[in-house]
């Protein structure tokens, strides 16, 4: 199946059929909040954390969202026309509506993993540091900078990954302006030394806080290991024994390569995507 669209008040509909009115706040100004996530098993994974964040985003820009069960209710639709065998993609998006206070639209797109996603699993991605401009601890006190706030607002990010792409290179990581590791445009960093998985404090730097990267470090005893959260310099990640970026429908894809310095590929990166559920 090519792909599902399902919208609040309508249930599932034609992917051609427009669906967002030319004067929508969330086309004209990035005013929505948005949440993806993994379908596998013909149901999504870790739907609670992602409602969860989602309700914090919306909070965090005055956005008022449907009922949580109206949301629980529209993804089941959705899930249900997908073919059980099939992993997939859920885009779950609220917008504020427009200017004059119409209601928001809410809906959901469910799209096949690409073969490309799929395939960084296994072979990792070469990823280059860039300035985000701003002290690690700057974002928690200036709550316009919308940190931690997975808002449709994503042009930064995309900018980010085209210029990865021109410099050769497949992702970003974002580095403070006083030299710590903050996050990638579309994942969260997470590392190994000594036994312990560690990633980026999000209460502290503002990042976004992965529900992913959360769960596997929530779950860290069960591979023998011990998790937590620091900062980190990227000088620093060049002598861990891994590199990871962990996102929803990625999963947990091996960083091989720092600023054009080849990292090593862990042996248990296949270990910690099973722990995970996530097919190869």
């Amino acid at each position: 199946m090519n792909q599902v669209v399902a919208v609040l008040g309508r249930g599932v509909v034609s992917a051609e059929t427009p669906i967002l009115r030319a004067n929508d706040l969330g086309a004209l100004r990035g005013e929505g909040v948005f949440e993806t996530m993994h379908v596998r098993g013909g149901g999504v994974w870790l739907l609670d954390a992602h409602l969860t964040r989602m309700e914090a985003s919306a909070s965090r820009i005055a956005l008022d969202l449907p009922p949580r069960a109206e949301l629980v209710e529209l993804v089941e639709t959705a899930c249900a026309q997908w073919p059980a065998e099939q992993e997939g993609a859920l885009r779950l998006v609220s917008t504020r509506g427009d200017e004059a206070g119409g209601p928001g639209t809410t809906f959901v797109t469910l799209t096949p993993v690409a073969e490309a996603v799929r395939r960084v699993r296994r072979t990792g991605v070469r990823v280059v540091t860039a300035s985000l401009g701003l002290h690690a601890t700057a974002r928690p006190t200036m709550p316009w900078l919308l940190g931690g706030v997975k808002s449709t607002s994503y042009a930064v990010n995309l900018a980010s990954l085209r210029w990865a792409a021109r410099e050769g290179a497949d992702d970003v990581l974002w580095v403070s302006s006083d030299g710590y590791a903050l996050e990638a445009p579309t994942a969260s960093l997470v590392w190994l030394v000594d036994d312990t998985l560690w990633t980026v404090p999000p209460a502290q730097t503002g990042i976004l806080a992965g529900t992913t990267a959360r769960w596997l470090l929530d779950h860290a005893g069960e591979l023998g290991y011990r998790s937590g959260e620091r900062l980190v310099r990227p000088a620093e990640l060049m002598s861990a024994e891994g590199v990871w970026l962990t996102s929803s429908v990625r999963g947990v894809v091996p960083v091989r390569e720092l600023d054009g310095a080849a990292l090593p590929l862990h042996p248990r990166t296949t270990a910690l995507r099973e722990l995970m559920g996530f097919p190869s």
